[in-house]
This record gives structure tokens, C-alpha cells and sequence, in this order.
């Protein structure tokens, strides 16, 4: 006999079930369906590491059931097992303590392996599971740049850069080279690798490899601001003869990027479109990471030179105008842009001029001037 509101039922389940499966049918699983040996090394990393954890999380889980079921109230018979003075058994703290203590020694062992075997500043030994790398094969350099909101992509060896737009060759080994223009970001491409963090004044590496022809999207996993959530970039894995087709494109409609134009383009814009050059100014991206693509600045590399062969003098107290690397006179952006239309004109009823901010100097700036 079928309940009076099954229909009901039925029919609540019917129009709830598409609601309820849009949100996953929209869902992409790119991080467990990758492209690149490094990505689908850590997602088989994941799901080792859940199944581990599932042997006690599931058993547990279902003696919960089991107990509450066992010892309700209304079972009668399970008051023959009531023992009061029970306190200790020997099988079930080893069945307790030693399945724990196994799984967790199995994770160890995972986690110390696969973090040596996945260090992202690690050479790759490896195409995919079946191919080892060739070692007559050099690796494509790329050079990231996070700016403020856009991603910078500088190709040393080929003479090229793009702007929110990055390709690469399938099976060939990728070395990125990443740093940050102003604050610190987070590079990630799901399809090819974990994510990676991106930080002026400093270089992080990535290395990483695309096995098969695909198309995605990378983006920033770190919040740097207002126009951070339109911080993407197109990716693109291509074989061989695509990847020479791209570079002669870039190469046939780019424009030369100089330390004028990076400074430009350093400027915080949202949206930015891709853009293609096909000439970048040598030890750019050198400049970039030492703080000094601004004329006249001194690199973070020569100042450490200095200190290291015991500073330069007393006369250096005065050289202060080339250690500027905040607010004002930056290495990307003057105090008197970043001020733009905040200030008011002086001749206006009741307008009153914004003072410069002194208050962001860098360190060795302050520590000159106190000298």
C-alpha cells in the first residue's frame, strides 16, 4: 500500500532535483581532471590522502549509526550487555589506537615523498608517468610579472612578451620565474600546476609541464586589491607547430617593450586586454625583481653587494634619492599620480590641497635619512 503523500513527495523531488544539481553542473573540475603531469601527481596526492583518511572517518561514522541503533531505548536485549563495572579492554585500545596510528604513518610517509618529489623549484625528471624527460631538452623559460591587476608574461629566449595571455608548448618542461611589481599575488594555473606565490623584490620558481593541447584559465589566488577579481589571464597549450604559429604572431603584431612602456603598463588598470610584444628590453625582468625599472634607482643587488663589502661610506648618507622604493617616487608609481583627482584646486570656495604622503618610505630610504 503506497503512502497518501508519496505523490507528493514525488513530486517535490521532481522540481527540487534540477535546482538542487545547477550548482554542480556548473562546477568545473578542472583540479581533478588536469592536463599537466605536476597537476594530476597532486590531485592523485589528494585522493590518496582522502582514501587514507575515509578508513577511519567512514567505520567511525557508521558504528555511530550502529550504536544509536544498537542501544536505543526500545531494545530490550541490548540491556543483557549493561555492565556496569566494565573499564578496560586490551583488543579494542589496540583496534583503536593502532589503525590511527597506521594511517597516519602512511600519510607521513606520502606527505615527505610527495613534497620533495612535487617541489615546485624542483627540475622536472618526468613528461608524464611513461615518458622521462630528454636531457638534451632545454626548458622554456617564462618569466611572470603580477602587476596591478594584469599578469606580465616575458619569453627570454624567444625575445617576446604578452599581457594576459600565456602559451606554452605541450611536453616540453616549462621553468616560470615569478615575482610582483607591488604587492604580493599568487600565481595559478589549475589545468598545469599548483599555485605559486608572486612577491616584489623577491624571484619564486614553478616548474611544470602541459601534456595535451587545451585551453584554460589562469588567475590570481591572493587578494591584492580593487581590481583583483578581473586578474585572469587566457592559457594555452598548443603542440609544436602551434606554439611556432603564436610566437610568429606576436612577433608580426608586437610592439617593443622598454623600461618606458613597463612603467606605463605598471600603472593599476582593470580588464586590461591581451597585448602582444615583440621585443622586450633586455634584464627587464632582472630590473623588476631588484625594485630599480625606474631611471635612477639603485638595485636591491647592488645595495647587498655593498653592504656585504661593509657599506659605502659616510658620503652615501646623502645619496638618498635613488633608495626610494615607496611612496613617493616608487619604482612603478610617483606620490603625484597616485594623488590624481584626489586633490582640489586651491582657488576653489573652501578647497584645501591634499598634502603629500611622506609616511611610506622604505627602509633603507628611512635609515639613509636618519643618517
Amino acid at each position: 500500500m503506497s503512502h497518501p503523500s508519496s505523490p507528493l513527495r514525488t513530486r517535490i523531488f521532481r522540481w527540487s532535483a534540477p535546482i538542487l544539481a545547477a550548482p554542480l553542473a556548473g562546477c568545473n573540475w578542472v583540479v581533478m581532471n588536469p592536463s599537466g603531469d605536476i597537476a594530476v601527481q597532486q590531485r592523485d596526492l589528494i585522493l590518496i590522502s582522502t582514501a587514507l583518511m575515509l578508513l577511519i572517518v567512514i567505520p567511525v561514522m557508521a558504528m555511530v549509526v550502529w550504536f544509536a541503533w544498537r542501544y536505543r531505548a526500545a531494545n530490550k536485549a541490548a540491556e543483557q550487555d549493561y555492565d556496569p563495572d566494565w573499564d578496560h579492554s586490551t583488543k579494542l585500545e589496540l583496534l583503536i589506537w593502532s589503525a590511527p596510528l597506521l594511517i597516519i604513518i602512511c600519510l607521513g610517509a606520502l606527505t615527505w615523498v610527495s613534497t620533495h618529489k612535487l617541489d615546485p623549484y624542483r627540475p622536472l625528471d618526468r613528461i608524464d608517468a611513461r615518458t622521462a624527460v630528454d636531457p638534451r631538452v632545454k626548458p622554456l623559460a617564462v618569466q611572470v610579472v603580477a602587476l596591478d591587476w594584469k599578469w606580465l608574461f616575458i619569453y627570454p629566449d624567444l625575445g617576446i612578451a604578452t599581457v594576459n595571455e600565456l602559451a606554452v608548448p605541450t611536453n616540453v618542461p616549462v621553468r616560470f620565474d615569478i615575482t610582483a611589481s607591488t604587492v604580493m599575488n599568487s600565481f595559478y594555473i589549475p589545468e598545469l600546476a599548483g599555485q605559486i606565490y608572486a612577491m616584489p623584490g623577491m624571484k619564486t620558481q614553478l616548474h611544470a609541464v602541459a601534456n595535451k593541447p587545451v585551453g584554460g584559465v589562469g588567475f590570481s589566488a591572493n587578494y591584492s586589491g580593487a581590481g583583483f577579481t578581473h586578474m585572469r589571464f587566457g592559457y594555452k597549450a598548443m603542440d609544436k607547430a602551434g606554439f611556432d604559429a603564436w610566437v610568429a604572431k606576436v612577433k608580426a603584431d608586437g610592439a617593443d617593450l622598454d623600461r618606458a612602456h613597463y612603467l606605463t603598463l605598471a600603472k593599476p588598470s582593470e580588464k586590461a586586454p591581451v597585448a602582444y610584444y615583440s621585443a622586450v628590453e633586455p634584464r627587464l625582468f632582472d630590473a623588476v625583481v631588484n625594485l630599480c625599472p625606474r631611471p635612477g634607482q639603485r638595485c636591491m643587488g647592488e645595495l647587498m653587494h655593498v653592504n656585504m663589502m661593509g657599506g659605502a661610506g659616510k658620503e652615501s648618507a646623502r645619496e638618498t634619492q635613488g633608495l626610494k622604493y615607496d611612496f613617493p617616487d616608487s619604482h612603478v608609481i610617483d606620490q603625484a599620480e597616485r594623488n590624481e583627482g584626489v586633490q582640489t584646486a586651491p582657488d576653489a570656495p573652501g578647497a584645501t590641497e591634499t598634502p603629500p604622503d611622506h609616511s611610506s618610505h622604505s627602509g633603507a630610504d628611512a635609515h639613509a635619512q636618519h643618517r
